[in-house]
């Protein structure tokens, strides 16, 4: 994703942010795009303007779809798409809409946004527009009867831990870092003008809002069931990244043994050069393979798939307890 180069620079102490007022054309031009192209996963940037700890999004364009679904750009790719943007902005300051970038939006299913290229393309974002955010739309949520979209952004000490690309056990736990402190979710609050106001208030007493018993529906099975399939496999890729961490504590432990077997052979080298006047050799020597640390993988991974089973867990939670609200509901009137 590409940023605007004009957008202003913030201080690190303002970068507190304390709601995303969304224009509502803006949440139907994200709902739009999105279930346009289901079941393709698609992005757009955000525009709007900030004042003091509140972001205001008044616009948004999409970015263009790119063929054949690529997980990677190419370099003509992206500066297609950086062209684009520049083009679309300079479009909107011409018509005099706002223009100023403030984060970019993206489609989910389930909650399953968690992965590296989300936390790579926001801290982009963020590294350049300190208050930036990602909206992500969820349209399975939404099918449900909860509107399925939030704001999220970075938080700061895993932006430090991220610009130092050092994922270490050592590091994650000085810089105090757990699965929850990846992302963290700004409250949204939904803005309309007074003349929208009043019409929707004209259309909801003419009755166009009548409930149709949709949100009574009992088919509960696929959404839940989905949901702990994603659980599942999320817990099959953790313990493969446990793995990986237990088998570089092993080769850790292996090397330590072989490392103080080959100090104990060297001293006792030394001592009988020592007994025939022989300079000592030293006990140390960086050119052996022996002595060179053994690679930590990363622990970011593990950071992103924990944080990733607990946002599904919590959707389970909340879903299972409107479910069976429904449930007691269907009971108690069929017992009438």
């Amino acid at each position: 994703m590409a940023e605007n180069k004009q957008a202003p620079k913030f201080e690190e102490d303002d970068s507190t942010l304390d709601v995303v007022q969304l224009n509502g054309l803006v949440v139907l031009k994200i709902i739009k795009h999105c279930k346009e192209n289901l079941p393709e996963l698609v992005t757009g940037q955000l525009l709007g303007l900030d004042i003091g700890t509140t972001l205001e999004v008044t616009d948004c364009f999409p970015f263009p779809s790119r063929a054949g679904g690529d997980d990677g750009e190419s370099e003509e790719a992206s500066a297609e798409t950086l062209q684009y943007q520049l083009e679309m902005m300079r479009c909107l300051r011409e018509v005099n809409v706002d223009h100023n970038t403030v984060g970019w939006y993206s489609s989910t299913y389930m909650g399953s946004f968690l992965n590296e290229a989300t936390v790579e393309t926001q801290f982009n974002y963020q590294d350049r527009i300190k208050r930036s955010v990602v909206i992500m739309y969820d349209p399975i949520k939404t099918a449900q009867g909860v509107l399925g979209i939030k704001a999220y952004r970075l938080t700061q000490p895993f932006m430090d831990v991220y610009r130092s690309q050092s994922f270490t056990k050592e590091s994650l736990q000085k810089a105090n870092l757990t699965y929850e402190d990846i992302f963290e979710e700004i409250p949204i609050r939904i803005h309309n003008s007074h003349l929208v106001n009043a019409f929707l208030f004209d259309m909801e007493e003419a009755g166009a809002f009548d409930c149709d018993f949709e949100r009574l529906d009992l088919s509960t099975h696929p959404y839940l069931e989905k949901n702990l399939e994603f659980i599942t496999e999320c817990l099959d890729d953790l313990a493969g990244e446990q793995n990986k961490f237990q088998y570089y504590q092993r080769n850790v432990q292996k090397q330590q043994v072989q490392q103080a077997a080959w100090l104990q052979r060297r001293r006792a080298e030394n001592q009988t050069r020592k007994a025939n006047g022989d300079e000592a050799l030293p006990e140390e020597d960086a050119s052996n393979p022996m002595f060179k640390p053994v690679p930590e993988p990363s622990r970011m991974e593990a950071l992103l798939i924990t944080n990733q089973v607990n946002t599904y867990c919590r959707q389970v939670n909340a879903f299972a307890e409107t479910a069976l609200t429904k449930l007691h509901l269907a009971a108690a009137l069929q017992k009438k």
